[in-house]
């Protein structure tokens, strides 16, 4: 028998048993599926987190206190201040900008509409470091943050959940919104922005920096403090500089840890490539389990194939078929199962991302390296879990064969 002729056999036994082999292709679809999915998320993941790292300003380093309280008096807690900003500025000639900043909750609430948002005590540095930009009015101005002044900047989608989207922006300017029951001017609306982190920055709202702490939350400290510096290969420095700084303003000795923690958007960047490697790799884990699975489901199906069929075999050897005939049907029945379930695998996993892409609006994006390797896996599983049932089956003695019933 030709090579043709041997691949039209195998496929005649799948279809002799369609609903066995349509069960046994669905291990391996399931594992290709898991691999196209979990490759696709993870890379959506890490595209997402970028994305909102670059949002929070470019080249922007951001100060956090920290809570280690190794050397401390019981009670103690490490605080930003304003004072710290204004040894940054005098310390640290790398930084563009430095602007503290204070975020918190609170109920906005205009007509009968109320809309819960974060609030965001900001200067014009910030908003700069932040790069927010108005759309439609003003931003805050330094006579706002020293006057202490009842006036706030709505993020795009915030200003629509208030006041509807048959209202124009323009017409938003100068109608008075409650925040926490205090009545607030509105001077600006800023473009669209998208998502920071875990925040979707187009539902802020910008206050100046004194009346948010004082009158809305009644903080005297910054929650953190934002920086600029005009280039990534300056972030070194500008750490360097920033810590001397800190220290020197919280009066730490020398040994004494850090009260502070200072993160660059290109450490921040580092974590999120990191996420979406941990991610693909836990998915693709679960998938390569999925698989294993798929292509011992494959093996097993054969094994129970070539028992079944013991006498087709030993019939086939009596009228001339060779060991190696009988090898090649049964390695093409097993590849042939594995390949549909790749590619349909592969497909499922490419619908499925372009359904989250244009539905979630998550970037979940279909690798073709992945799915070369998917198919190549499940080409190989094919092979590997389908070569001792077609080597068992050769070997079958075709006197024993006929006379098995």
């Amino acid at each position: 028998m030709n090579l043709f002729e041997n691949i039209a056999v195998g496929f005649r036994g799948l279809r002799a048993n369609g609903l066995r082999s349509a069960l046994t292709v669905l291990g391996i679809f399931i594992g290709v599926l898991a691999v196209i999915l979990g490759t696709a998320i993870g890379q959506g993941s890490r595209v997402k987190i970028l994305e909102s790292v670059q949002s929070l300003g470019a080249n922007s380093v951001i100060i956090f206190s920290s809570q280690d309280m190794e050397g401390k008096a019981a009670g103690y807690v490490a605080r930003l201040s304003l004072k710290d900003v204004r040894v940054l500025k005098e310390k640290c000639p790398t930084l563009v900008q430095v602007s503290a900043s204070f975020t918190g909750n609170a109920k906005l609430k205009y007509g009968r509409k109320t809309n819960g948002a974060q609030i965001s005590c900001a200067t014009p540095e910030l908003l700069s470091i932040r790069d927010v930009n108005i759309q439609t009015g003003r931003s805050i101005t330094e006579k706002d943050v020293r006057g202490r002044r009842k006036v706030v900047v709505l993020g795009n989608a915030l200003s629509v959940k208030l006041f509807g989207d048959r209202m124009d922006e323009a017409a938003m300017i100068g109608k008075i919104v409650r925040v926490q029951g205090i009545g607030f001017r509105v001077i600006g609306v800023a473009k669209k922005k998208g998502a920071a982190l875990f925040d979707n920055l187009d539902e802020y709202a910008y206050v100046p920096l004194t009346t948010g702490m004082k009158t809305l939350f009644g903080a005297k400290d910054p929650s953190e403090i934002y920086a600029q510096i005009p280039s990534d290969d300056k972030a070194d420095a500008a750490k360097e500089e920033i810590t001397k700084a800190m220290r020197i303003s919280h009066r730490l000795k020398a040994g004494t840890k850090d009260d502070f923690q200072i993160f660059t958007q290109q450490q921040l960047m580092s974590i999120g490539n990191t996420i979406g490697g941990i991610l693909t790799g836990l998915l693709s884990g679960i998938a390569a389990v999925a698989l294993l699975v798929g292509g011992i489901g494959i093996m097993n199906i054969m094994l129970v194939s070539v028992t079944e069929r013991t006498r087709e075999i030993g019939i086939r050897k009596a009228i001339g078929a060779r060991s190696r005939d009988i090898r090649l049907q049964f390695l093409v029945e097993a590849m042939t199962l594995s390949i549909f379930g790749g590619v349909t695998g592969i497909l499922m996993g490419v619908l499925i991302s372009l359904m989250v892409n244009k539905f979630l609006h998550f970037p979940a994006s279909v690798s073709p390296f992945w799915a070369f390797v998917a198919f190549s896996v499940s080409a190989a599983i094919g092979i590997f879990f389908g070569l001792y049932p077609a080597s068992k089956a050769a070997k079958l003695d075709p006197i024993d064969a006929l006379r098995y019933q």
